[in-house]
């Protein structure tokens, strides 16, 4: 007979899991002058976790290529390297730079830094040399370490960065001039296990340190530095773990006993969502991380076949080149348990397909640069009900829908902008005191994303303030529209954008991707939206893309690029 479901009430499952002497037990402390429950068991800053994860001894710690880095191996690797920064003259404050594709070599020189109190600051590995150069100044880091690639764009722009001391260089393919190559202080992966057994410097840290610069995704104007604390990352390692175990327990199951996970990762590290959400927790429960040079559908399903992969993901983007491939049933895919995403909404189509024909739960959530990532998160039998949301805020996190004076409270399901609170929020901006007094508010952070939020706390967002579309007057969320279009069997990739009238403001337009091997017009398209939709959203025009939609590096659609493709119809 199969079991009613849920199995428990949400407030039922959070008095559960964060009962006195639970793991998710809270508590409250002063962050900054605000009240703010934080999460009682997570470890207290970067060195404490660093030194847990020795614990997990000979268990690999991330694989790549043909280097299988263990947790032991990669320990000594971060403590030979912290005591080099630290005989560099690097110490608490010091901004330190990483910037490179994920190799195990960015996961030590990050940890490195973040150990002895220095602040750590991932540069966007796709960013031109003029944009690498503007985090190093704006930072004002005064070490960088780079791979090869990063090394030879920032080379010419040394002399506009006069606080950058050192840089170490990381698998170069000739010697470095101005430059110390890494090899020479800690050597190669494969050689990590043999470094001295040492333990890491002494330093004095406090969760409320400064320990990251985390670079927002500039997708209009300069990016800016999200200051993070160590709280903020030790946060997300008991959100995660909390959200699985909300999961279980809301389809009636028992906790199970931990057990170390295999991931494959293809989303950056400079990014909040692997960095913070993947990164910390893989790092406490021992769980090994594979890493990809480039994402290729192919290889990943190979990779997948080989380790025994338990989680992939990142962006709804790669769940759906796994699924649309031809060649997928060749391939064990089995082991998959979960696939998970945030970053960018999901057709609900997505997650129908991830569960009916991967077998894998399907999982999502929201978060965002000024968050370190997770707030809410969204998976298994919840998800599958509610496709079109992105889940209901972690216990330690809180969430309001306000009206556009950024103060009156909305009602249940109301739509306004989001603002979110907890122990994940940054401090505020690097160096932007008025960037942040507009953004930061009492210990809550304005998102910018109009959402509602349901009778149950689970969050709905619908668009990007400054995406909505507003024709004649009436509103048109992008997500609600792009939805519609999802659940066309053509459709796997979209976007909804505005483009100008002369009387109305704006009119809706759109951008789809098809799945191979199969056909749709723009007249059938715009009839499969009116019949679902009211007329006004209805799409004025459509134009087709052959490729998947251009993506910044967490994921979202860039929407902007993607206007020059209705010059025929702006010009007129």
């Amino acid at each position: 007979m199969e079991r009613a479901w849920p199995a428990m009430g949400m407030d039922e499952v959070r008095a559960a899991l964060t009962a006195p002497g639970a793991r998710f037990e809270m508590e409250t402390v002063d962050i900054r002058g605000v009240a703010t429950r934080v999460w009682k068991n997570a470890p207290p800053h970067m060195a404490a976790l660093v030194r847990l994860s020795r614990g997990h001894g000979e268990s690999p710690a991330t694989i790549h290529e043909d280097e299988r880095v263990s947790y032991e191996a990669q320990f000594r690797a971060i403590a030979t390297l912290a005591a080099h920064y630290r005989a560099l003259g690097v110490g608490k404050g010091n901004r330190v730079a990483v910037a490179a594709r994920n190799l195990p070599e960015w996961i030590v020189a990050f940890f490195a830094a973040t150990v002895i109190g220095a602040i750590a600051v991932p540069l966007n590995a796709w960013w031109t040399g003029d944009e690498l150069a503007y985090g190093l100044s704006d930072s004002g880091a005064s070490l960088l370490v780079a791979d090869d690639e990063r090394w030879h764009r920032i080379a010419p722009h040394l002399a506009e960065l006069p606080a950058l001391r050192h840089v170490l260089v990381a698998r170069a393919a000739a010697p470095v001039e101005g430059a110390t190559r890494l090899e020479d202080i800690i050597g190669t992966p494969h050689d990590w296990a043999r470094l001295p057994d040492r333990d890491l410097p002494d330093t004095d840290l406090t969760p409320e340190d400064d320990a990251t610069i985390l670079y927002t995704s500039g997708t209009t104007g300069k990016p800016k530095g999200a200051l993070g604390t160590h709280r903020n990352f030790m946060t997300n390692i008991l959100s995660t773990g909390y959200a699985a175990a909300r999961t279980i327990l809301r389809r009636g199951d028992p906790l199970p006993e931990p057990s170390r996970k295999v991931s494959l990762t293809v989303i950056p590290l400079f990014h909040a969502t692997a960095l913070s959400a993947g990164l910390m927790g893989s790092m406490a429960a021992g769980h090994t991380t594979i890493y990809m040079r480039k994402f290729e559908v192919v290889r990943a399903m190979e990779i997948i076949e080989r380790e025994r992969v338990n989680v992939t993901g990142g962006v709804p983007t790669i769940a759906w080149q796994i699924l649309e491939h031809p060649d997928r049933d060749r391939y064990d895919l089995s082991s998959l348990e979960s696939i998970g995403y945030g970053g960018a909404p999901s057709a609900p189509e997505l997650v129908r397909k991830i569960a009916g024909e991967l077998k894998a739960a399907p999982g999502n959530g929201w978060g965002m640069t000024e968050t370190t990532a997770t707030v809410t998160t969204h998976s298994g039998d919840d998800y599958l009900h509610r496709p079109d949301s992105c889940g209901p805020a972690v216990a330690v996190a809180d969430l309001e829908v306000r009206d556009e004076d950024g103060v009156t409270v909305l009602p249940t399901d109301t739509i306004g902008e989001l603002w979110a609170r907890g122990p994940m929020i940054v401090k505020g901006y690097w160096n932007k005191p008025e960037a942040t007094a507009a953004t930061f508010v009492d210990g809550w952070v304005r998102t910018g994303d109009l959402a509602r939020i349901d009778a149950e706390g689970f969050c709905f967002i619908l668009d990007r303030a400054k995406d909505m579309i507003i024709r004649g007057g009436e509103n048109i969320y992008s997500t609600e529209v792009e939805n519609v279009l999802y659940d066309h069997p053509a459709v796997t990739d979209c976007a909804l954008i505005g483009i100008p009238h002369r009387i109305l403001g704006e009119e809706p337009a759109a951008v789809v991707h098809l799945a191979p091997d199969t056909h749709a017009t723009e007249a059938e398209l715009q009839a499969w939206v009116r019949e679902r939709l009211a007329a006004f959203k209805v799409p004025v025009a459509i134009r087709f893309s052959s490729e998947m939609l251009p993506r910044n590096a967490n994921g979202k659609i860039l929407k902007r690029d993607l206007k020059a493709l209705f010059e025929d119809r702006i010009a007129a």
